[in-house]
C-alpha cells in the first residue's frame, strides 16, 4: 500500500502549493495521504475535502522541545476546524516570527544581510516561518550554496545565525492532540539524540511511532518497530516531503497494509 502521513506544503516550509503537492500523490499513486505542515492547517482550506475525503486524513505537525532535542509531534485525524489545536498553533506561529527575528539579527551582525521581507518571500503570505525559509533566502541572496549548505554552517548550534527553539514540550503537544480528537505520533524517532524520549511520551499518552521514513535504515526500522510493540504505538510512515529538489525520492511509502492497521483503527474510533 502506498501512503504518505507526513508531508508540508507552501503553507508552513514546504515549496508546494495544496494542489501541487496534491498532484504528485496522484502521479505517485498514494492512496491514503496527511499534510502535516508546521504549525499550520491552512492547506486543507485550499483542498476540496469532500472529494478527498477516502483518501485524505487531517494532520500538522506540531515542533516542540525537550531535553535539549527538537521533538516533532504529528496530530492525525482531529476536526480541521479544532479550537482546541487553533490557538496552539497561532501561538507556536508567534513564537516561530520570534525565532526568525532574532536569526535575522544575528544573522547580519555577522555580515550576511538578509531582510524580514526576504524571508517572508519564501513562504506563502501568514504562513508560519522557520529556519527553511531563512535558509532559502541565505541561499537566494548567495550566501550560501545550497539549503544544507545553510544549515551546515550558517543555522547550525554554534553558528552565526542560530537561535535555539523555545516552543512547549511535547507532553503539552501530545496531551493538546488527543483533546482534539486526534491520534498523536512522533515524528522521524530516529532524528532524536535520546531515544528514551519515546518512553517518556509513551506513558503520558503517545499512541503512535513514525517507523517508515526515509532516512530509517532497515536496522533503526527494526528497532523503531520493536518499540512501537513494546509500548502498545500504532506504527506509521511518511516521506516528509518538502521540496522536489530536496526531497529525491519524492512522496509516497509503500507500506505493508498490516503495519497500519492499528493506525487506521484508531482514526476510525
Amino acid at each position: 500500500m502506498i501512503v504518505d502521513f507526513h508531508t508540508h506544503t507552501l503553507c508552513s516550509d514546504g515549496t508546494q502549493t495544496p494542489d501541487e503537492l496534491l498532484r504528485r500523490l496522484d502521479e505517485r499513486g498514494v492512496q491514503r495521504f496527511a499534510i502535516t505542515d508546521h504549525d499550520a492547517l491552512d492547506a486543507y482550506a485550499a483542498l476540496d475535502l469532500t472529494a478527498l475525503r477516502d483518501r485524505v486524513v487531517t494532520g500538522v505537525e506540531i515542533n516542540t522541545t525537550y531535553r535539549h532535542n527538537e521533538v516533532h509531534i504529528l496530530g492525525y485525524g482531529f476536526p480541521v476546524d479544532s479550537p482546541v489545536l487553533r490557538p496552539v498553533l497561532a501561538n507556536n506561529a508567534f513564537e516561530r516570527e520570534q525565532r526568525v527575528l532574532e536569526m535575522i539579527e544575528r544573522l547580519t551582525a555577522a555580515g550576511y544581510r538578509v531582510t524580514m521581507e526576504e524571508v517572508r518571500a519564501e513562504s506563502a503570505p501568514g504562513s508560519p516561518l522557520g529556519r527553511p525559509h531563512v535558509a532559502r533566502a541565505l541561499l537566494r541572496q548567495g550566501f550560501v550554496d545550497s539549503i544544507d549548505g545553510a544549515f551546515r554552517s550558517l543555522l547550525r548550534r554554534g553558528g552565526p545565525g542560530y537561535v535555539p527553539s523555545t516552543y512547549m514540550h511535547p507532553h503539552e503537544a501530545v496531551r493538546l492532540v488527543r483533546e482534539s480528537g486526534g491520534v498523536a505520533v512522533l515524528a522521524h524517532p530516529g532524528r532524536l539524540d535520546d531515544y528514551g524520549i519515546i518512553e517518556d511520551l509513551a506513558g503520558v499518552g503517545l499512541q503512535g511511532l513514525e517507523v517508515f521514513y526515509p532516512k530509517h535504515d532497515p536496522n533503526e526500522r527494526a528497532h523503531f518497530r520493536s518499540l512501537a510493540q513494546r509500548f502498545d504505538l500504532v506504527m506509521t510512515g511518511g516521506s516528509d516531503f518538502h521540496d522536489p529538489g530536496y526531497n529525491q525520492n519524492g512522496v509516497g511509502m509503500e507500506v505493508d497494509p498490516s503495519d497500519l492497521a492499528g493506525f487506521f483503527a484508531l482514526l476510525e474510533r
